[in-house]
């Protein structure tokens, strides 16, 4: 840990301008300028010359990176709750603490999730694509039909921050409450949320209407929603991930909706950063361009995380979202 010296820190990303501002005010900063990510060369030369790197989703923090950034770096401040694109162990086997902003996005994330839920199952984007192209010629009984949203059951997969709120709002459309973690909720939780605990996902997946992806991508949670499971799903029903793309074969899922062996998606992630070609030309999918947490308000607060987390490091504290391996994942959805 550093005291009465301003660590040297490198920001990996453009960020909001409050934040630089902030950062810049507190710490000897280098800013990004531009909003895409850094080469591996530059990535590195950076890391190298700081005490913090203030990294962001797309900052592939290895073992070799590691390896190659030397021993002044100490402390790696992500912008974002994700990890999965930092090699922890490796960080901490060289005396480099992680932090993340947990939480932070849980609202926004929520109300993504919820948009989907609604706008797949009543056709939403479709109905806009046929006023773009005039396709629509006036009400009809039996034209652009969906399917009703109230009644039906979700099956959240990780009911963890961000699912408890879209559960919380998927109540309040209707819907009635399952999922599946690797061990139940606290009860008082369960019981607000009228939620049914599923102690297999194979059988919550052949009994659930809508299934919602909100666990953390891990080696457990690779693939978790695999060909064999989504087979397991009925073909009316949907799949929405806002969470990490790595969890879903896409290529099955994009098989399956094409076979008409579901009725459709919403995605806002993917596993290999863009759709699969077969998603992109289907009609009963909403793709978005990862942008679940993309809000001026959700933002700021992570950078503010950021800062208050290099703040108490340098400052000779215990930063308070230092990422411990092996804790905080009891709500992850276990492997069957």
């Amino acid at each position: 840990m550093m005291t009465n010296v301003k660590p040297k820190v490198a920001v990996t990303r453009k960020l909001p301008a409050s934040v630089e501002q902030r950062l810049t005010t507190l710490f000897d900063t280098t800013l990004h300028s531009s909003d895409a990510p850094l080469s591996r060369s530059a990535l590195i030369a950076r890391a190298k010359a700081a005490d913090v790197l203030a990294s962001t989703l797309g900052d592939d923090l290895d073992a070799e990176f590691f390896d190659a950034v030397g021993d002044r770096l100490k402390l790696v401040a992500n912008f974002g709750a994700g990890v999965d694109h930092i090699d922890v162990a490796a960080a901490n086997a060289r005396g480099v603490i992680v932090t993340n902003t947990p939480s932070v996005q849980a609202e926004d994330a929520a109300d993504m999730a919820m948009a989907l839920i609604l706008a797949v199952p009543r056709r939403l984007v479709e109905g806009v694509r046929a006023l773009e192209s005039g396709d629509f010629h006036g009400w009809s009984p039996t034209w652009m039909l969906g399917r009703r949203v109230r009644g039906k059951k979700l099956g959240i997969i990780g009911l963890g921050r961000v699912g408890e709120a879209i559960a919380r709002r998927a109540r309040a459309f209707g819907l009635s409450i399952h999922y599946h973690n690797r061990n139940p909720i606290n009860p008082h939780i369960e019981e607000a949320l009228e939620a049914r605990y599923w102690d297999s996902l194979d059988q919550m997946l052949a009994h659930t209407d809508i299934i919602s992806v909100n666990c953390p991508h891990t080696p457990a949670t690779f693939h978790l929603l695999s060909r064999r499971r989504l087979e397991l799903l009925q073909p009316h029903a949907y799949v929405v991930n806002v969470s990490r793309g790595e969890i879903l074969d896409e290529a099955a899922l994009a098989d399956l909706i094409d076979a008409g062996r579901l009725a459709g998606a919403g995605l806002d992630v993917y596993e290999h950063g863009n759709p699969n070609e077969k998603l992109l030309s289907a009609p009963n999918v909403v793709l978005l361009p990862h942008m679940a947490s993309a809000t001026v308000e959700s933002r700021i607060e992570m950078g503010e995380r950021v800062i208050i987390n290099i703040k108490m490091f340098s400052d000779g504290h215990k930063p308070p979202d230092r990422v411990i391996l092996g804790l905080n994942r009891g709500r992850e959805p276990r492997v069957d």
